[in-house]
């Protein structure tokens, strides 16, 4: 490993929002950490890591592998008791936490041999322990499994890892400033992780030529000369680390009045944020500020300050939720909720907000977007208008001269999509062993206890029982004669267990010209919506494939980013033939390279269409569109088949096509978790009076 200097946090260039929040935590660990949202390649990383050297150094008991303090040493340290013990100061530890790490490599490993066979409780301590008093570092924290994801969880919210081994346990403080970042594009955060981060911070690249090649200059010297760049900025990091030591000693001092905390509880009321915690932390970070300006008061500057960064993040309702903030909006609620004690209540002479055009930074228009829907790319989508076909016919037929996907004449604008409702559960059968979620039975790490095994390597999960009853028959030729049970290596079994998988659902949607009659193509996006929201909660992978015209498109490769695919559907226009065959053989391309990439994830292919084909063959178009169906399920993808079909005439098409793809099909109305069609179909099959259903549909 490179002992080269980190890239000096005072020579980032731009980045005042990171480097704000960042310091922030630095003054005050209490304000929860930061997350960071942004582009590949726009330094948070880079920012992150400069961190550590800005931090105040650590007094800790000497040769405690737990971080205690000497004047107030944890009772309960596996290192302990450390009565008396001498201290010794270390620089502030920046521990890296990385994405694929092991539960054991997270909060630590327990010898669970030694610890039955000869009594004595080892234990390796984890990241969480080499954190405590520090920085946990997470990059890319919006790929991290959920299992440690539930550990970081209940660390942060108690202050204290736990490792328990089949009765044998170890507790250890574990308290650390959390950082994190990610990149949107690759899928979001767990809610509940969301809300541990006291601040979060969006960066992008700057635009500014100047600025950009600024950035590249001090890389390239960095790179050159790691040292030589770091004592160039040695000067300016001392400071920078004394104004921070400054702001900790005043820390203590500052007033939080009772106009700011008013000003705090009407903005977070304001802007309805769940709990209390965005309050909470608002507070600390507003005082944090003023400790930070070298001021012994809260002022309203501190509080807008604090919102900016506390509340975005707190503000998502669902996974399709831009985070922001309307700055008119709190800018209205600080000044109503202002009290006298404000340093300048003169500073805004116009009582009337509505009729300064300058915003609250002096800009005209340019703010942030209307709350609600986030910001769209181009004029709002408009419905379609009356120039749509309306005819009687069950379908209407397009025109032999219709366009290819693409071209505007037969094409529709973007329909928007109608409300998402909570879907009924597809999953892939049999069992998987893929990356850990919540859809499809899998073979996991955690999750119930099927059975037991010899164990591969070390033994990390001990089915107790199994062991037991395997050294049983032995005891007395291994000369046992206390209440002991004697225990050798070839005794010991681990538990194999059954939790759930993450799939990777692949959706294949028909954006023809028959999709869009009837105003069709609103319901058919909300339904989609709502499996992509599905998708975010069991942490699947999603992929978005369309056909129209004459031909099909991946619109977007497999991801774990459902905001992407619920953008790429939002904007998906309708119109022309319907090319059915082009998009399953355009969705057997994609899953074949998936498989290549990632052979453990099981894929779903989802196929939303009314199972209608047309094309260039004429005739030929379903039989077409059955052997490429066949060659799905000629390599076992589990398929449904989304039957959009409407009208009183129904040519069954989209269960011809399930059959071919091996799969079930479902209508729109049975997609929903709480449909009366679903509540009758369970009601039969606990009866037993669906049997006469299925016969029929089997003759």
């Amino acid at each position: 490993m490179s002992n080269a200097p980190h890239y000096p946090f005072t020579a980032v260039v731009g980045m005042d929002d990171l480097r704000l929040a960042l310091l922030l935590n630095a003054v005050s660990p209490a304000v929860g950490g930061v997350l960071v949202r942004g582009e590949k390649g726009t330094a948070k990383s880079t920012a992150v890591r400069a961190l550590a050297a800005l931090m105040p150094d650590v007094d800790v008991v000497a040769g405690c592998r737990f971080s205690c303090a000497p004047g107030a040493p944890d009772p309960g340290c596996p290192d302990g008791p450390h009565e008396a013990a001498p201290g010794t100061a270390r620089p502030a530890r920046m521990v890296e936490l990385p994405v694929g790490a092991s539960e054991d490599r997270l909060v630590g490993a327990l010898d669970i041999e030694r610890a039955l066979a000869d009594g004595v409780k080892a234990f390796e301590p984890g990241l969480l322990a080499d954190a405590h008093r520090g920085v946990l570092y997470v990059d890319e924290v919006n790929l991290l499994h959920d299992h440690l994801v539930d550990l970081l969880l209940d660390a942060a919210a108690m202050g204290a890892s736990y490792v328990e081994r089949e009765g044998v346990s170890v507790r250890h403080a574990a308290r650390f400033l959390l950082v994190g970042t990610m990149n949107p594009e690759e899928g979001e955060l767990r809610p509940q992780l969301l809300d541990r981060f006291g601040l979060t911070v969006e960066v992008a690249a700057s635009r500014e030529p100047e600025q950009r090649v600024e950035v590249v200059r001090r890389r390239l010297a960095h790179d050159d000369d790691p040292a030589a760049f770091a004592a160039r900025w040695a000067d300016e990091e001392a400071a920078l680390r004394e104004r921070v030591a400054d702001a900790r000693t005043l820390l203590p001092r500052v007033e939080l009045g009772d106009a700011a905390l008013r000003q705090i509880a009407a903005t977070c009321a304001a802007f309805e944020v769940d709990g209390m915690r965005a309050d909470i932390v608002m507070a600390r970070t507003a005082t944090a500020l003023a400790a930070w300006a070298g001021r012994a008061d809260v002022r309203e500057e501190d509080v807008r300050q604090a919102a900016l960064l506390a509340l975005p993040h707190r503000r998502r309702r669902n996974p399709f939720d831009a985070p922001g903030l309307d700055e008119d909006r709190l800018d209205e609620t600080l000044e109503r909720f202002g009290g006298d004690d404000r340093p300048d209540p003169d500073t805004d002479p116009d009582p009337d907000p509505g009729t300064d055009p300058s915003g609250p930074d002096g800009g005209g228009g340019g703010g942030v977007p209307p709350q609600g829907q986030g910001p769209e790319s181009g004029p709002p989508a408009e419905q379609p208008g009356p120039s749509e076909s309306s005819t009687g016919q069950p379908e209407p037929s397009e025109p032999a001269g219709a366009p290819a996907a693409g071209a505007g004449a037969g094409d529709r604008s973007a329909e928007r999509a109608a409300e998402p409702f909570r879907t009924k559960v597809l999953s892939v059968p049999g069992l998987g062993e893929g990356a850990a979620g919540r859809r499809s039975r899998a073979r996991t790490e955690h999750g119930r206890t099927t059975g037991a095994r010899r164990p591969r390597g070390t033994l990390s999960k001990l089915h107790l029982a199994a062991t037991v009853q395997a050294a049983a028959p032995h005891q007395r030729a291994r000369g046992r004669s206390g209440p002991g049970l004697v225990v050798r290596r070839d005794d010991l079994r681990q538990a194999t267990r059954e939790g759930r998988e993450g799939n990777l659902v692949l959706f294949v949607v028909d954006a023809s010209g028959s999709m869009a009659a009837r105003r069709r193509m609103g319901s058919v996006k909300g339904a989609v919506l709502s499996l992509l929201l599905d998708a975010y909660q069991r942490r699947d992978k999603v992929g978005l494939v369309t056909f129209r015209g004459t031909g099909a498109e991946v619109a977007l490769p497999p991801t774990s980013s459902v905001d992407a695919a619920a953008a790429r559907l939002e904007e998906l226009p309708t119109g022309g033939r319907t090319p059915l065959a082009a998009g399953l053989l355009k969705a057997h391309d994609v899953l074949r390279v998936e498989r290549l990439r990632d052979p453990s994830r099981r894929p779903l292919l989802v196929v939303v269409t009314d199972g209608r084909a047309t094309g260039a063959r004429g005739g030929d178009a379903l039989a077409l569109a059955g052997r490429a169906a066949r060659l799905h399920a000629a390599e076992g993808t589990a398929a449904v088949v989304v039957d959009c079909e409407a009208g009183p005439v129904r040519l069954g098409l989209a269960g011809n096509l399930a059959r071919d793809l091996g799969g079930t099909a479902v209508t729109l109305d049975e997609l929903r978790a709480d449909s009366i069609v679903g509540l009758v179909r369970d009601v039969r099959a606990a009866t037993g009076t669906d049997s006469t259903v299925r016969n029929r549909r089997a003759a």
